[in-house]
């Protein structure tokens, strides 16, 4: 088959820092070009060639700017050219105009959060039109799914679950860690309110206090320049924890930080469609604590490969979980192995890339990602069940959350992935504008 990856006009492929869409994108191709003729197209950068070829994956790069003119200058490469397969990554607004140039070929929308299904980044319109005309939607977990599922019920058949995966070589353990005096936790991410770094100053100024071994603290993210970068600074030092802050560190180089570390911390406080970080950390032996949150449950295995914290918000729970582990050292050996070995079972990207050629060679799903029957009797009914109809939420909140992460969505009687659907009498139309409304403001 001949495939081609619609990268998003943000961030290069290859990304010249990060930016896990691209990652992902590049990661997926060059899977997927073991087996098929592979191409994407991406914006330019003056790093770039303007055409490459990077391990057979063809990579042609345009100008960019608004969407609207990115996708100008994709459609001109477009044009005599076929395709078989035509992946767009989380850009709805792009599907309409791709599917009428290639009608014949099966158009998918690659999404990786809810961020670009919602105004401000696309109206409900065009988000709405690109999704009846994808052929298949992909989500990167079943959270994503249910919550897409949820919102655009009648296009519930359409969607699929490609889980993103790790470059198992790249990050890996080293064979002989240099003895360290301090048991190192570690953070990688963007630094935003939302990625609850307070958390865990808070939860290593609690541990410190209750072990013998020093401990530390690595942040790796976020620009000295940024005032939140230099809050969270004085935040350790207020703390007295001995706090390593990286700034951004290029992803061809984060494996080696990972390295580094004994332990990684994910303390989201919203919604995470994925956690791609969480797979790179198990890949490189380290276990990992985390919110017991979104897409992220669909990675760490409790007790396995690291502990999940229900009560994400408190400092304390996270300090309970990171005691545990510094001071039952066998536990903490059988966990670093165990992450590691999940993360080559289930989350390399030759079994994303797997799963991709089999959802587009036979457009089939797997029978646990597809969505259950709604049964308007039943008074626990979870939306997630609800494939073919959703009541309009009442007494809700939509808080926009960072730019490329999922919404969080507060919801009476929500907790996490499910709300109570006492609401859920009849079928929503999509063309409803009483129905639900995606008037998000920026937090």
């Amino acid at each position: 088959m001949k495939i081609l990856i619609i990268a998003p006009e943000q961030i290069p492929v290859p990304p010249i820092l990060g930016g896990s869409v691209e990652i992902t994108i590049l990661a997926i191709a060059k899977e997927l070009s073991k087996w098929h003729s592979v191409s994407i197209i991406s914006r330019a950068h003056p790093r770039h060639p303007k055409y490459s070829v990077i391990d057979g994956v063809n990579i042609y790069r345009v100008p960019t700017g608004s969407p609207a003119k990115y996708l100008t200058h994709v459609k001109k490469i477009l044009k005599k050219r076929r395709f078989d397969i035509i992946q767009i990554d989380n850009r709805p607004e792009f599907v309409r105009s791709i599917k009428s140039m290639f009608p014949k070929s099966t158009v998918s929308l690659y999404l990786h959060s809810l961020t670009f299904v919602n105004s401000p980044h696309t109206s409900r319109t065009e988000t709405l039109a690109g999704l009846r005309k994808a052929d298949l939607i992909i989500t990167n977990s079943s959270s994503l799914q249910r919550r897409l599922s949820a919102r655009f019920p009648r296009l519930s058949r359409k969607i699929r679950v490609a889980r993103l995966g790790v470059d198992t070589s790249r990050f890996s353990p080293l064979q002989k860690k240099p003895p360290s005096r301090a048991f190192t936790l570690l953070f990688a991410g963007r630094l935003i309110p939302r990625k609850g770094v307070p958390v865990l100053l808070q939860a290593a100024k609690i541990v410190k206090k209750q072990v013998a071994q020093p401990v530390k603290v690595m942040i790796a993210g976020g620009s000295p320049k940024s005032k939140y970068y230099r809050r969270l600074q004085l935040l350790s030092r207020k703390f007295g924890i001995r706090t390593q802050f990286l700034g951004t560190v290029p992803h061809r180089r984060i494996h080696r930080v990972f390295r580094k570390a004994d332990l990684f911390i994910c303390p989201s406080q919203k919604h995470e469609s994925f956690g791609l970080v969480n797979v790179e950390a198990m890949s490189s032996g380290l276990p990992v604590v985390a919110s017991k949150n979104g897409g992220i449950k669909e990675v760490i295995e409790h007790g396995r490969s690291g502990l999940l914290i229900k009560q994400y918000t408190k400092p304390q729970a996270f300090a309970d979980a990171i005691r545990s582990l510094i001071t039952n050292k066998s536990v903490y050996l059988k966990m670093k192995r165990e992450a590691r070995q999940l993360a080559l079972e289930k989350f390399s990207w030759h079994a994303t890339a797997t799963r991709l050629n089999d959802i587009y060679r036979y457009g089939k799903s797997s029978q646990n990602d597809e969505p259950q029957n709604c049964h308007h009797n039943n008074p626990r009914n979870t939306f997630h069940e609800c494939s073919q109809c959703l009541g309009p939420i009442r007494d809700g909140e939509a808080h926009f959350g960072e730019l490329g992460h999922d919404l969080e969505i507060r919801v009476v009687n929500m907790t996490d992935d499910h709300f109570t659907a006492a609401d859920c009498h009849d079928c929503l139309d999509l063309s409803d504008q009483n129905g639900l409304q995606h008037g998000i403001q920026p937090e």
